[in-house]
């Protein structure tokens, strides 16, 4: 067999486990461009502990949280990139992805193109850089729950602390202080029969909740910029 036709079979190999991953979690990993980089999406509704019906488009976070220890793990890789367009879901889950992606090494950059919903404000922020193309909307509104509740004091409780948690991520991760993130909250007349803010690309890089207004090749570029000035972890 020569040599040529060996290199051809590991490509279509490595060609076939790439649509493979695409498939069933999303992801693609770049192996013939300038740095190794791995291509996370979240997008749809982020499921959590409960399973969604099958005509939902979901982002499932027991895929999602595996690959970004897997991802942080391998020295071949050596950056991240996450493409949102998300409509919000699990609040829990997605704060814990926000979490874990916020306290990798590995050079991180987020791109929302369509829709960062709800929860899909921290998994835009919690990258070292974010941006937004300019059709792409943030929407912002308080914590919301689905379901039989009980109106008494515990309830108000629990809601107040997981709201108090968003919105101390989301600040601590960009450039919007927490007065103006809880008035955008708050604000009624933008959204229907609901309070909240519907911010365009341009209005979230105003608002500092984005860091820049950009595309994918920004987004690359910015992040081969990180790749290059920080020193590699060993």
């Amino acid at each position: 067999m020569k040599r040529g036709d060996i290199m051809c079979k590991e490509n279509t190999c490595e060609e076939n486990e790439d649509i493979e991953r695409i498939e069933s979690v999303g992801e693609v990993i770049s192996h013939n461009a300038k740095h190794l980089i791995h291509c996370l999406s979240i997008i749809g509704q982020v499921e959590g502990h409960y399973i969604l019906p099958p005509q939902n488009k979901t982002t499932k976070y027991e895929h999602i949280i595996p690959a970004l220890v897997a991802i942080e793990q391998d020295l071949s890789i050596e950056g991240l990139v996450i493409i949102l367009n998300t409509v919000g879901g699990d609040v829990e889950a997605g704060l814990a992805i926000a979490e874990l992606v916020a306290s990798m090494k590995t050079p991180t950059v987020s791109l929302v193109v369509g829709g960062g919903h709800s929860i899909g404000v921290p998994l835009s922020v919690c990258a070292k850089r974010s941006f937004i193309v300019p059709t792409a909307t943030m929407t912002i509104h308080p914590v919301r729950m689905n379901g039989t509740l009980l109106g008494i004091p515990q309830t108000l409780s629990y809601f107040d602390k997981m709201q108090e948690r968003i919105v101390r991520f989301v600040t601590e991760n960009s450039r919007i202080t927490e007065k103006r993130f809880r008035q955008l909250m708050m604000t009624t007349g933008e959204l229907v029969m609901d309070v909240g803010t519907v911010l365009d690309g341009k209005d979230a890089v105003k608002e500092g909740l984005i860091d820049e207004l950009g595309g994918l090749s920004q987004a690359i570029e910015c992040l081969y910029h990180i790749i290059e000035s920080e020193p590699k972890v060993y």
